[in-house]
C-alpha cells in the first residue's frame, strides 16, 4: 500500500471514530448530556396561570429548588383545561426535562401524554389533583380528600346550628379532588346529626373569578332559604364572599369551605365568612419539589413503603391510597377563623 493510500484510510478511520463518537453522544438518553451532575430540572404545571392559591405554591417549589440546587420551569395554561396541560407537557418532553409534575385539570385526559413522557425517560409526579399509576410515578396528596371533605360540612353544620339548606359552589366537574371532597362531604352528611340540613345542589365556576361570582349569584335566586355554601375551592369562595357583600347577604347565608388567609382574611374578619379551612400552599409546592428531585436522582422508586426526607418538613413515607398513585400525604387541615386570621393573613 503507497503512502496516499495508507493516509486515506488513516483519515476515513479518523472521521469514523468522530462519527461514532458523535452519535454516542447524540443518542444518550435524557439527562445524561449537558446536565450537571445531581441537578435536576422540574416542569411544574398547575391548573391555571393567576390563581394565587398556585403562586403560594409556587414560592415553596422555588424555595425547595434553591436548597436542592435543581432548575424549576413554573407554567400553567391561561385558562383551567387538559388541552392547554397536554401542550404544555408535550413541550416539557421536547425540552427533555427530568421531572414533569401536573396538578391535573382532566386526570384521565392527562394519562397518554404523561406516559408518553415516561416512556421518554421523564419522571411524572402528579400533586394537589390525583392521578392513579396507569398515568404517574407518584402523586403528592393534600391532607386527605376524606378529612378536607368531612371538615367542610362540619364547618358549616356548626355556623347554621345544623338545619337548613345549603349548596356547593365548586370549581370544575372534571377536577378529581373537587369531586373527592364533595363525595366525603355526602359520607359526613350521612350522620344523623345533619338530618335537618338539607344540600340542594352542586354549581361549578371553572376555577374563574367571574364564572365563580356569577354562579353564587345565582344560587341566592335560584335558593331564596339558602342558608350556607360550601366552596372547596380558594377562587369560589374568595368570589363567594364578594358576592355576599356585594347583594347585602352577609351574615344571611354562612359561607366556609378552603380558602387563602391573605385573600379571605377582610371576609373573616366581616362576618362574611365565618370560617374556613386549608393546608398551607407554600408547603405542598416544596414537598412537590422534594418528591421530584428524589425520584429523579433514583434516592425512591416510587414504591409503597418508601421513605425520604423533604428538607424542613421531615421524614415522609409513600403509602396506598385506594384509587390513586403510590402517595405521598401532606397533613390534617387546618381552620382559620377571627381569633387567628391575623397570624396567617401575611404568611400565604
Amino acid at each position: 500500500m503507497n503512502v496516499s493510500k495508507k493516509t486515506a484510510v488513516a483519515v476515513c478511520i479518523v472521521m469514523s471514530v468522530f462519527l461514532l463518537v458523535g452519535t454516542a453522544f447524540a443518542a444518550k438518553p435524557k439527562g445524561t448530556a449537558e446536565k450537571e451532575e445531581g441537578v435536576y430540572t422540574i416542569g411544574m404545571i398547575v391548573k391555571n396561570l393567576g390563581n394565587p392559591f398556585f403562586e403560594a405554591c409556587e414560592r415553596g417549589a422555588k424555595e425547595a429548588a434553591a436548597e436542592l440546587g435543581d432548575k424549576i420551569i413554573f407554567t400553567g395554561p391561561d385558562v383551567p383545561t387538559a388541552e392547554g396541560q397536554i401542550a404544555l407537557i408535550d413541550s416539557f418532553i421536547a425540552q427533555r426535562v427530568d421531572v414533569i409534575a401536573p396538578v391535573a385539570n382532566d386526570p384521565d385526559a392527562l394519562i397518554p401524554v404523561c406516559n408518553k413522557a415516561r416512556n421518554a425517560g421523564i419522571n411524572v409526579v402528579a400533586w394537589n389533583s390525583p392521578m392513579t399509576s396507569e398515568g404517574v410515578d407518584i402523586y403528592v396528596d393534600n391532607p386527605t380528600a376524606e378529612s378536607l371533605g368531612r371538615i367542610e360540612v362540619q364547618m358549616l353544620a356548626d355556623l347554621i346550628d345544623y338545619e337548613g339548606e345549603f349548596a356547593i359552589l365548586s370549581a370544575a366537574a372534571t377536577m378529581p379532588n373537587q369531586n373527592l371532597f364533595i363525595e366525603w362531604m355526602k359520607e359526613e352528611l350521612k350522620l344523623p346529626k345533619y338530618s335537618k340540613m338539607k344540600f340542594v345542589g352542586t354549581v361549578y365556576g371553572d376555577d374563574l373569578r367571574e364564572k365563580s361570582y356569577n354562579e353564587a349569584m345565582g344560587l341566592f335566586k335560584s335558593y331564596p332559604n339558602l342558608k350556607g355554601i360550601i366552596s372547596p375551592t380558594t377562587v369560589g369562595i374568595a368570589a363567594t364572599a364578594r358576592a355576599l357583600e356585594d347583594e347585602g347577604l352577609s351574615g344571611k347565608i354562612e359561607l366556609t369551605g378552603l380558602g387563602l388567609p391573605s385573600e379571605m382574611a377582610e371576609y373573616i374578619k366581616s362576618g362574611t365568612c365565618g370560617k374556613m379551612a386549608l393546608f398551607n400552599p407554600v408547603d405542598q409546592g416544596y414537598l412537590s419539589v422534594y418528591a421530584s428531585h428524589t425520584i429523579a436522582s433514583g434516592e425512591i422508586e416510587g414504591n409503597v413503603g418508601e421513605t425520604f426526607s423533604a428538607g424542613r418538613m421531615g421524614e415522609f413515607e409513600i403509602v396506598e391510597v385506594k384509587g390513586q398513585a403510590p402517595s405521598i400525604i401532606m397533613g390534617e387541615p387546618f381552620i382559620f377563623d377571627a381569633g387567628n386570621i391575623d397570624e396567617w393573613k401575611d404568611v400565604y
